[in-house]
């Protein structure tokens, strides 16, 4: 780690990443990168919490890269583990022959995530973690409807759509998706207390006996970092275990020490039957992974020699060997305690802001911050001008009003004192 700060050098974006601009529209989906006279600009590198674009401009980056980043980007130890695992054994067999690194990512991971949850599929995605889990639950309760929250965003693979909560990416599909989930307000702490909102769902769940599980992230990430209030986990928990329904928590974007504790769900004491981790898993390799108690994952059949779900990279060796040295390196960094450390420091300037007309209100936990805007156009100025200044952030929310702040975790008291301080100037 080092004190690495902004370097702005001229124009945002710069002549170089203008070049580039044609060239990628010309092959890409032109649904994937959104480009504007003032926005993107193209990376080059990064290391820590400092990206470099192909221009030579630093930025302070406060998105760790969609919650990636959480032990660095590009961190010595994860590049030289995924080196190691490329030069010996780079890609396996799937459900076919299995890898000693495989195993032992499965051993490791049983003994970091809460008591009980220690049987697995391993993935790529996040969105392939969420089918898993649907999968899983089905197979398990022989039901097929789930209750999910508005403004959830689990992956946008068809059946992490049925579960989603952001109907601007379901709308064009909705032929192809089933839609017979329940949806209830995800209860936002600042505006209603434990109690009220278990009697929503409690009165939902009264009105159906078909329910296969309860899907949840334990703060909502891409919805706007939304921290329900305390004691709501552990009464879902409650609900679910009294009436056999299954409970999925999804923590993708939470997990590996984001929010102060290896994972979310471990600040209300609940355990889930199934949790689903990825994003930072991996240090920026691609891996993700479903794990379940042994009871429910035991529901799929035993393997007669083709499996009924799997995929070609499941369990890449490269991808274990990531996660591996990742979990190393947050315990040798203790990363959750840093988190913690992070989060006092956020709060205390986020909520300096509050008196300013565009703040709307600031939440979080541990070093996941959002900080809701008037609008979303308010938001997306902040964010254009932000990287101007050499700052990344992004946009979240379900309707695009709240700048998301999740930094790596390993970034430094003065990179987040100058990146904050930059954020507060822009607005």
């Amino acid at each position: 780690m080092n004190d690495d700060l902004e370097r702005v050098r001229g124009e945002i974006p710069g002549a170089k990443t203008r070049t580039l601009i044609a060239p990628l529209q010309a092959h890409e989906s032109r649904n994937v990168t959104y480009v504007g006279d003032d926005f993107p600009v193209f990376w080059k590198s990064a290391s820590g919490a400092v990206v470099e674009d192909v221009d030579g401009n630093r930025y302070i980056d406060l998105t760790a890269a969609f919650g990636v980043a959480n032990v660095g980007h590009s961190n010595p130890a994860v590049a030289a583990a995924i080196a190691d695992q490329a030069q010996t054994l780079m890609h396996g067999m799937g459900d076919v022959h299995p890898t000693a690194v495989r195993t032992k990512l499965l051993m490791r991971l049983s003994r970091v995530l809460p008591a009980g949850l220690n049987k697995a599929f391993l993935a790529t995605t996040g969105s392939e973690a969420i089918e898993a889990a649907l999968k899983t639950a089905v197979l398990s309760t022989g039901k097929q409807r789930f209750v999910c929250y508005d403004g959830a965003y689990h992956g946008l693979s068809l059946g992490a759509l049925e579960v989603g909560g952001i109907r601007k990416f379901v709308e064009p599909f909705a032929a192809l998706v089933p839609d017979v989930a329940l949806r209830l307000p995800y209860p936002d702490a600042q505006q209603t207390d434990a109690k009220t909102a278990l009697a929503r769902l409690r009165a939902a769940l009264d009105e159906h006996d078909d329910i296969a599980a309860v899907v949840i992230e334990p703060i909502q990430g891409r919805g706007g970092c939304i921290v329900p209030p305390d004691g709501y986990l552990a009464g879902v928990r409650a609900y679910c275990s009294e009436r056999g329904i299954l409970l999925i928590f999804d923590e993708i974007y939470t997990g590996f020490g984001r929010t102060g504790n290896w994972f979310a769900c471990e600040y209300d004491h609940t355990i889930p039957d199934v949790i689903c981790i990825g994003k930072a898993m991996g240090g920026g390799f691609p891996v993700s992974a479903t794990f379940a108690r042994a009871a429910v994952m035991d529901a799929w059949p035993r393997s007669t020699g083709e499996a009924l779900h799997t995929s070609t990279y499941l369990g890449n060796p490269m991808g274990c060997a990531a996660a591996l040295a990742t979990i190393g390196e947050l315990e040798r960094l203790a990363l959750p305690n840093q988190a913690r450390e992070l989060g006092k420091l956020i709060a205390k300037r986020l909520q300096s802001w509050l008196d300013h007309p565009l703040v709307q209100a600031v939440r979080g936990r541990g070093a996941m911050w959002g900080v809701k805007l008037r609008s979303a156009a308010d938001a997306e100025r902040v964010v254009k001008t932000a990287l101007t200044r050499g700052v990344i952030v992004v946009q979240a929310g379900a309707h695009g009003d709240v700048l998301s702040i999740t930094p790596p975790l390993v970034i430094t008291p003065v990179q987040l004192h100058r990146a904050l301080e930059l954020l507060r100037e822009v607005l």
